[in-house]
């Protein structure tokens, strides 16, 4: 028999997996001229939404919703935030898609933990999202020495991790004050 509440909770990230991975970052900036410019940010909110539920949730439970993500994106719809299908495998993208998993796995264990303070919170979130970026990094080097396309390993490199992981780490201080300001309100 299926647990209500367990369900629930497996709708609810998939679901926020699934928007998160669809909405890009943008940042409005006023310009000299008072008009304001939107500024797009080349994250979604996939990361900051994963780590997130894996504070709530036990890590084992999401690694589950991720990985029906992972086989919708592959086999049904294109969920992804490139598209989908058994194709996506043949991308840079999906070795840090499945760089997410060690990510999930890194940040649970803050979930086991009562007291979880800031730091420890951004050297676990840190951890796991450098882990993400080597997956990433080295599904891309395989994948270019597999096509032989050595020369573009560093442009990919700087496309896909260097270019991200900075606003990455960023949002790791708005996801802490989420998970705080909920966690006292429940209390």
């Amino acid at each position: 028999m299926i647990n209500k509440k367990n369900f629930y909770k497996f709708i609810v990230s998939f679901e926020s997996i699934l928007i998160s991975s669809m909405i890009p970052i943008n940042i409005p900036i006023v310009s000299f001229e008072k008009i304001y410019r939107i500024v797009e940010i080349p994250i979604n909110y996939q990361i900051p939404t994963i780590i997130l539920l894996t504070l709530f949730f036990s890590g084992e439970f999401l690694i589950k919703v991720y990985t029906f993500y992972i086989f919708i994106g592959l086999f049904f719809l294109p969920v992804f935030f490139d598209g989908g299908s058994l194709g996506y495998l043949l991308t840079p993208n999906f070795g840090y898609l499945i760089g997410i998993f060690p990510l999930i796995s890194i940040v649970s264990i803050l979930n086991k933990k009562n007291n979880i303070s800031f730091i420890k919170y951004i050297r676990y979130s840190l951890t796991g999202l450098i882990i993400m970026h080597f997956t990433g990094i080295f599904y891309l080097i395989f994948q270019l020495l597999i096509f032989n396309k050595e020369n573009l390993i560093f442009y990919n490199i700087g496309l896909f991790t260097l270019n991200k992981i900075p606003f990455q780490m960023i949002t790791l201080i708005p996801v802490y004050l989420i998970f705080s300001l909920i966690n006292k309100l429940n209390n």
